[in-house]
């Protein structure tokens, strides 16, 4: 016993070293890489929340260094430690659809007809994200929407390689919307959305049900600043936000080859655009070209840059990423012209913004009903931080809040 008071003592030192030697390099880190933008109002609050996902991410790779757990399953740990609520007018429930985790919100409310639908796809890059990690999003939309939401929880890669997460979300849709009306539901009123790679689900389920004779025709989409092509990362959004938090240019690519179980050192090619065939060039050139950016897109310093010519090696080891069930944008007119009402979201400070935007006016031109909110202080992730304490986004309250209006509206 004499000896234990110096031994934790000592370890405590050592805790508080090491917690501050991490302190100190997310920090670091945090000054060299990132660039906030001129007209972000935020950006100490931003700086704060990355360094602590730069902390998460770092512990976790000494974690798997050691041989103790792998830096993604530390990461997922860590996130769902956040306490999510829930608001007392819902209630819930956990089942599975067709083999697939959900939980579903219901409101306590009683209903005077059947209520409408709403299958929610969390984000995370396929990677990372949970049921209970956005239970504080999905209470939201529920509780204002009034609608019966279902949160889909698909298996993450890279442990269940792509296209799993699809098609676990195609599952729970298609489960759903054959059984509606035990949950209340009017068929005829379901709607399908998510954000981030949840958003990118969304627009290939959409179309994946397109002319299904067996099911309703969905009533709306809704897409938060989803990824829809895989084929420039030079757009002007890629090139204003590059070293923006949350979701950094570089670790677009990187972290879509690993979803895609790839090896990550075709980094650099994806990002000059060595994976693009010259006969994918050709045919979707249009549907990628500036001219169908808002003038706004371009006025943050972007330059145009050369197109690089295709490694047919690189092309032959990513072919899926150019399919059109992960880059939706280049779905033939017959199919974006069936797609339902969709609500876009996109955020000012985000690589993605350009996607979607492109996406918009490729629904706009094929005849689809499109309402945009375009969030002027928003970034990739900010509905994530609705109820973070001092670390709350007011941007991500006013998205969801839109994206009820819009839903209450239709």
């Amino acid at each position: 016993m004499e000896n234990l008071y110096p031994i934790l003592l000592w370890a405590g030192r050592m805790a508080a070293i090491s917690l501050l030697v991490l302190i100190a390099w997310a920090i670091y880190y945090d000054r060299s890489k990132t660039t906030m933008a001129p007209g972000f109002d935020h950006p100490w609050k931003l700086r704060t929340l990355h360094c602590l996902l730069i902390m998460t991410m770092t512990l976790g790779k000494i974690l798997e260094w050691l041989g103790l757990c792998k830096q993604i399953n530390f990461t997922r740990f860590m996130l769902n430690l956040k306490i999510a609520k829930l608001h007392p007018s819902l209630s819930t429930k956990d089942l599975c659809f067709d083999g697939v985790p959900v939980r579903i919100y219901q409101p306590k409310a009683p209903s005077a007809g059947r209520r409408k639908g709403f299958v929610f796809f969390h984000g995370g890059a396929g990677m990372m994200g949970s049921i209970d990690y956005y239970q504080d999003v999905c209470s939201k939309l529920a509780k204002d929407s009034q609608a019966v939401l279902v949160s889909v929880g698909y298996r993450l890669s890279p442990e269940h390689p792509y296209p799993t997460q699809c098609e676990d979300c195609l599952a729970a849709t298609v489960h759903f919307m054959k059984n509606a009306e035990i949950y209340g539901v009017d068929p005829s009123q379901i709607v399908i959305g998510g954000d981030s790679a949840g958003g990118n689900y969304a627009t290939a389920i959409a179309q994946k049900l397109v002319g299904r004779p067996d099911l309703p025709k969905l009533r709306a989409q809704v897409l938060m600043y989803a990824g829809t092509q895989a084929m420039d990362f030079n757009l002007p959004s890629y090139q204003q936000n590059g070293a923006m938090p949350l979701l950094f240019r570089d670790s677009v690519t990187f972290y879509g080859l690993k979803y895609f179980g790839k090896s990550t050192s075709l980094s650099d090619d994806l990002l000059r655009g060595s994976h693009v065939p010259d006969e994918m060039r050709l045919k979707c050139n249009k549907w990628i070209s500036l001219e169908n950016l808002p003038e706004r897109s371009l006025r943050r310093g972007y330059q145009q840059i050369p197109e690089a010519p295709c490694k047919p090696e690189v092309y032959e080891q990513l072919p899926e990423i150019l399919d059109i069930s992960f880059s939706s944008l280049f779905a033939d007119d017959a199919i974006i012209r069936q797609l339902p009402e969709t609500f876009m979201v996109t955020c000012e400070y985000d690589v993605l913004r350009d996607d979607s935007l492109l996406y918009k006016k490729r629904l706009e031109d094929n005849g689809v009903k499109v309402s945009w909110f375009h969030s002027e202080n928003g970034f990739h992730g900010v509905i994530n931080c609705i109820d973070l304490w001092f670390l709350t986004f007011p941007a991500g309250i006013e998205i969801l809040d839109r994206v009820t209006e819009f839903v209450q509206s239709l």
